[in-house]
């Protein structure tokens, strides 16, 4: 008998096999998630979401802000991050969100921020560092370091420390980092941190 790939993919024992598979993950399969179902108030709360005035930073602030939380809008401009307060409280009927202005490229920046809230909140119940950027230009901040991994990584490291204390006093207290899946596409080469053998190539 002359062996084939079709044989072998239509076998009854494959056929039965996938069938089988494909309930079991329908089974396991869960329904898509509904923020607005879920009951959790966070009434007396304070979050913070740094690049929060647009993308996933203004959502997840949005919806703290519907929880009742005391939201603080971490941005870079004045102008779009106003633009970002006004909306969610409108939407959230949330009168308690504010801004501040913090940019996590510069770690003199970050340190002034975190200085601040340090100084004015009594809490911070929820910090979530979302502030970040791709497909920035090859650049050196002030401070000599590449700007990409200062303003993804660096940055958000340094304040995460700055305020762990007054997150510990208000613990339980929540850290939330968003990422994306661009850390596969490479290897680290510690000298690209100082600006050394850049190449900003992009696989295809």
């Amino acid at each position: 008998m002359e062996w084939s790939w079709t044989g072998v993919l239509y076998h009854p024992g494959w056929v039965v096999s996938t069938v089988i598979l494909g309930l079991v993950v329908r089974m396991q399969r869960k329904g898509s998630w509904n923020p607005r179902a879920c009951p959790v108030d966070l009434t007396g709360k304070t979050a913070i979401v740094t690049g929060a005035n647009t993308g996933i930073g203004k959502f997840i602030a949005l919806d703290l802000a519907h929880r009742k939380a005391r939201v603080i809008l971490a941005c870079r401009s004045q102008e779009r991050g106003q633009a970002a307060l006004e909306e969610i409280r409108r939407k959230s009927h949330n009168s308690n969100v504010h801004l501040q202005l913090v940019d996590t490229s510069s770690l003199r920046c970050v340190r002034d921020f975190a200085h601040r809230i340090n100084q004015e909140e009594k809490r911070l119940d929820i910090l979530v560092n979302n502030a970040g950027a791709s497909g920035l230009p090859k650049a050196m901040t002030s401070e000599g370091l590449e700007l990409s991994f200062a303003t993804n990584h660096l940055g958000p490291f340094l304040l995460t420390n700055l305020l762990l204390d007054l997150m510990k006093r208000s613990a339980p207290a929540r850290i939330v980092n968003v990422s994306s899946a661009n850390h596969w596409r490479g290897v680290v080469d510690f000298s690209h941190f100082h600006g050394e053998n850049l190449t900003y190539r992009l696989d295809s």
